[in-house]
């Protein structure tokens, strides 16, 4: 799990740096197209209203004064943007393109039904969207990113322009229209339709309106049929949180202009966006040419490159991949298991045995001594400022941060990094060559939350199929990390371990994700009981890459300070008493921006209260 461009990032392309520049727009593009779409319901003003925006935020980035606000910045912007153009079409309604010759693939409800295969409740819930009052609409999009994660309340508060209290008068008006508009989409769709329907809808020009909305909705609360559909409806919170970020739409694949350039597009594959950067910015006439894939859910890896004027690649400019995902939004809490009594076994390393009608197991991984007590103890980490000084202060053994090497952010000599293969487009020749030199401890961590639709998003069979390309590399492989259910039998990670073994394929140890909503004294035996339950499972070494403690679907989102502490200091001396776990990495070091109430550092040597019991650990 990655976070979107830090401060430092926002700092560097404030002064002109041109890498900082294109990382900004890489990495909030999704964002602003999850808002614009929500907000504009997939109509074809959504791409011009997304490139006006971003090209408003490059020319003005100058007088940005708190670089730490540029997030809220954005979103404000983006929303006057989306108010412009509702002006705009308010004033001219014979613009507007009718739903049937709307552009299919910039129709983010579409995009969120088919992209991130919703079903029931979730798939339900897209589409009643449509249903909604355009304010609303706005206001959703905010919202479903508060919900998620990805936003603030304040940051709301300040993009509406509203007081607290008001914004929360709004967003509970408009979850009581969202849960309306859920029942008409109920009863529109239920089988078989209810007999009195069809007349009433007789004049209806089958458009999403808030005038059929109500007329539809009065009829299910009086109706013996329809009124069970107001029944078991779950809490839009728990079913927005599990959708990702809106992918830059395919639909840009034939080519668009921004600042004057005309871009051509690569059939859904590839998009080049050139933006004229003007103004204050400090980066006089280049251009950028941020490259973003838009065949995966927000979060595929993107690449960047930087044009002069004369559009000639600049003589400094270095191309910059980014493997890490965007940041999740939500995570599902996991499952706690039971502690179980079982022993642990004293052969932890047991590989799967392949069937006697599959390939034999390639070949041994580089043996790997057993970690002391002190080296199991770990980070995950993205950029931020002070970041060698931090991992040496914390007394982490080793770190990693969702990609294959450390170019950006190495550590301290005696501090190893181990690589990650973030997802399935990630699996390429170099980047397996960049991961088996940067290994150092001859490790390399397997496939990021693969089911989860924000995080790498593969299937049990990409993952198997790929996985023979892992293993050519001869490092000691870790599982793909499971965001939930890593103990359950029929999840993700028990698919993938069984077509492990029928396949003859290798895996050396398990990594898990954790993140638990009980910030009670009974969060410590929940997580180390999942911990232990997946070991029996598998009688595999553990290793816990992220875990942490964050309530993703409700308040409060984080602990007190007091409860984060007691929880790390009894999980901490737990896991280096397990003999099975090998590593475990809190989440995350940085301290900074969005993880100032997770995080452990905010610079170099200053811990938080998280940082100095997680410093004292091991």
């Amino acid at each position: 799990m990655a976070l979107q461009p830090d401060t430092a990032t926002v700092v560097a392309a404030r002064a002109g740096d041109a890498a900082a520049i294109d990382r900004l727009v890489a990495g909030y593009l999704p964002l602003v197209y999850t808002i614009v779409g929500r907000a504009l319901d997939g109509h074809a003003d959504v791409d011009d209203v997304v490139q006006d925006t971003m090209l408003r935020v490059l020319r003005n980035l100058g007088d940005l004064r708190d670089p730490e606000a540029f997030r809220s910045w954005l979103v404000a912007i983006t929303v006057r943007q989306v108010r412009e153009r509702y002006r705009v079409r308010r004033a001219a309604p014979d613009a507007l393109l009718p739903d049937d010759v709307r552009d299919p693939g910039a129709d983010f409800t579409d995009l969120a039904i088919t992209r991130l295969e919703l079903a029931g409740q979730r798939r339900e819930t897209a589409e009643a969207t449509r249903w909604l009052d355009e304010d609303n609409r706005e206001l959703l999009s905010l919202w479903w990113l508060e919900a998620s994660g990805e936003l603030t309340r304040d940051e709301i508060v300040d993009a509406i322009e509203v007081t607290r209290q008001h914004a929360a008068v709004r967003i509970q008006r408009m979850k009581g229209q969202l849960e309306t508009a859920r029942v008409v989409v109920r009863a529109l769709e239920a089988t078989p339709m209810c007999p009195e329907l069809p007349a009433l809808l007789s004049d209806w020009d089958r458009r999403p309106s808030p005038l059929w909305r109500k007329r539809i909705a009065r009829h299910t609360r009086d109706c013996r049929q329809c009124s069970p559909a107001w029944s078991g409806l779950v809490a839009a919170e728990k079913l927005l949180a599990g959708m990702a970020l809106v992918p830059v739409p395919a639909s840009l694949g034939a080519g668009f202009t921004i600042g004057g350039a005309h871009v051509a597009g690569g059939s859904g594959k590839l998009l080049a966006t050139k933006i004229a950067v003007k103004g204050t910015v400090g980066v006089g006439r280049r251009v950028l040419t941020a490259m973003l894939a838009t065949g995966a859910v927000a979060g595929g890896g993107a690449a960047a490159v930087v044009y002069t004027h004369d559009d000639k690649p600049a003589a400094n400019a270095a191309v910059i991949t980014t493997a890490a995902p965007e940041p999740r939004l939500a995570l599902p809490a996991s499952p706690s298991a039971a502690p179980s009594s079982a022993k642990p076994s004293k052969s932890p390393s047991v590989k799967p045995s392949p069937s006697k009608t599959t390939k034999a197991p390639a070949k041994a991984p580089v043996p790997v001594p057993p970690a002391s007590a002190s080296a199991k103890k770990g980070v995950g980490t993205w950029q931020f400022n002070g970041i060698k000084g931090a991992l040496d202060d914390v007394g982490a053994g080793w770190y990693y941060n969702w990609s294959p090497g450390n170019d950006s952010m190495p550590g301290p000599a005696d501090v190893e990094f181990v690589p990650m293969i973030w997802g399935k487009a990630n699996v390429t020749a170099a980047t397996l060559s960049k991961a088996t030199s940067e290994s150092k401890g001859k490790v390399l961590l397997g496939f990021n939350e693969p089911d989860m639709a924000g995080q790498s998003n593969m299937s049990v069979e990409d993952a198997l199929a790929a996985w023979p390309k892992l293993q050519d590399t001869g490092l000691r492989l870790g599982a793909p990390a499971v965001a939930w259910g890593a103990d359950q039998d029929g999840k993700w990670l028990d698919r993938f371990m069984k077509g492990v073994k029928d396949k003859g394929l290798r895996v050396d140890f398990i990594p898990i994700h954790w993140y638990g909503s009980d910030f009670s004294d009974a969060a410590a035996g929940q997580f180390l009981g999942y911990v232990e339950a997946v070991h029996k499972k598998y009688n595999l070494p553990i290793w816990v890459t992220e875990y942490g403690l964050q309530n993703f679907n409700g308040s409060p989102k984080y602990p007190s300070a007091p409860q984060e502490v007691a929880f790390i200091k009894a999980t901490t001396k737990a896991l280096e008493s397990r003999s099975y776990v090998e590593r475990y990495a809190w989440f995350g070091l940085p301290a900074v921006g969005d993880s100032v109430d997770f995080g452990l550092y905010t610079d170099a040597s200053t811990p938080t209260e998280a940082g100095k019991a997680y410093k004292a650990a091991g």
